[in-house]
């Protein structure tokens, strides 16, 4: 199972992400208590392994920025978080992949509209349009056709619920972030217990 670390912000957290075995690492370029600068981001990027995944989170952003941002900071994934259109996600230079937030059923209905390889599904937005902590029903999932896409499954996971969404959901990727805080900030304790426990549904030490 694969595993994506969002809302990262400083060095020392993203390499202990790496080092536990982290596929992929967001950085979040909107609004939020998470956010970060390019220059940030690239210092991070700079650091970590190549076979990592660097996503930027970005949530109705204006389509030259996300491209000027994937230069300067070395992103090798979109994630766009936000209204955007099917339309919009076409024409990037490194794989999109869309969130959409899902609440009912039909929700589930504009998934074959984009064209990206890539689909995360999150929990309805609260504050901001993801990083929320809360959790949707996985179990509407269980019948659809998701055909060629890649599901991200989202929104309110941590070490103690991360085995069970696997085994409903069976995504491509889990992705986490407040699951992985004490108090706001990333817990490194936290982030190797969840990938422990999503890549080997082993106890929480």
């Amino acid at each position: 199972m694969k595993v994506k670390i969002c809302g990262i912000t400083d060095v020392e957290t993203a390499l202990a992400a790496a080092e536990y075995g982290a596929d992929a690492i967001g950085f979040v370029f909107a609004e939020s208590k998470r956010k970060i600068s390019i220059d940030q981001a690239k210092e991070i990027i700079q650091q970590l392994p190549e076979t990592i995944l660097k996503v930027g989170v970005f949530v109705n952003e204006k389509k030259e920025i996300i491209h000027e941002t994937v230069e300067k900071a070395g992103l090798t994934a979109v994630q766009l978080h936000g209204d955007e259109s099917p339309e919009f996600c076409n024409g990037f230079p490194v794989p999109v992949i869309k969130a959409l937030s899902i609440a009912i059923a039909t929700d589930l209905n504009q998934i074959h509209d984009y064209p990206c390889d890539f689909l995360l599904l999150d929990s309805p937005r609260g504050t901001y349009y993801g990083g929320n902590g809360e959790t949707f029903d996985w179990g509407i999932l269980r019948d659809f056709d998701f055909g060629s896409k890649q599901i991200i499954l989202a929104g309110g996971l941590h070490s103690g619920n991360v085995v069970a969404a696997i085994g409903e959901v069976r995504p491509a990727m889990v992705d986490v972030s407040s699951g992985v805080e004490t108090n706001g900030k990333k817990d490194i304790k936290k982030i190797q217990e969840f990938i422990d426990r999503a890549k080997n549904g082993v106890e929480v030490r």
